[in-house]
């Protein structure tokens, strides 16, 4: 992979995530039964990030939670997912709550639509909404995001790399060519 472009740094991600947290006040009328789940990896960070903005704002200690998509995958051989351990945390009872699915980059949306199968193998959600850092196109199913952080048209020989300072020591948002 090559480095193609930096389209976002630490502060445009920072501001990204301030609006996505306004637009979730916004579209909820605050945050009264909402639970917000990262998709693992860097969805957790980003929904940590969504977290203490809601805490900062508002006041209030939304419950926070991950998922474990792997489980729920079409793209994974069944041998493999039959001896996947999930490693969701899913800190409380999602009936009736709305939910929101946090992920890094939505591409095909065949992560969220195993995100959405998982999340209902927990509880049967009022509403799930979805927060996307990056939306780059390309869909093969038919989802939309709730709240984008940025709309970046790409090309299939193109990859969106998303690094986070928690694991990645440093923040950015980078378009790839592939070789």
């Amino acid at each position: 992979m090559r480095l193609k472009n930096k389209i976002l740094d630490e502060v445009s991600i920072k501001r990204s995530l301030v609006r996505i947290t306004h637009e979730i006040l916004e579209r909820n009328k605050g945050v009264d039964n909402v639970c917000i789940l990262g998709i693992k990896s860097r969805g957790v960070q980003l929904s940590k990030a969504l977290h203490d903005n809601i805490l900062a704002f508002e006041g209030v200690d939304v419950p926070l939670g991950y998922i474990d998509v792997t489980p729920f995958r079409d793209d994974i051989p069944t041998e493999i997912k039959e001896n996947a351990v999930d490693g969701s945390l899913i800190p409380c009872d999602l009936n009736d709550k709305t939910v929101i699915i946090v992920d890094d980059v939505l591409y095909t949306g065949r992560t969220v639509r195993a995100a959405i199968e998982a999340v209902f193998t927990y509880g049967r959600p009022k509403q799930i909404q979805l927060a996307v850092l990056i939306d780059r196109g390309h869909r093969e199913l038919p989802l939309k995001p709730d709240f984008i952080g940025k709309n970046v048209p790409t090309s299939g020989e193109e990859k969106i790399a998303v690094r986070l300072n928690e694991t990645d020591g440093e923040d950015g948002v980078f378009i790839c060519e592939l070789d």
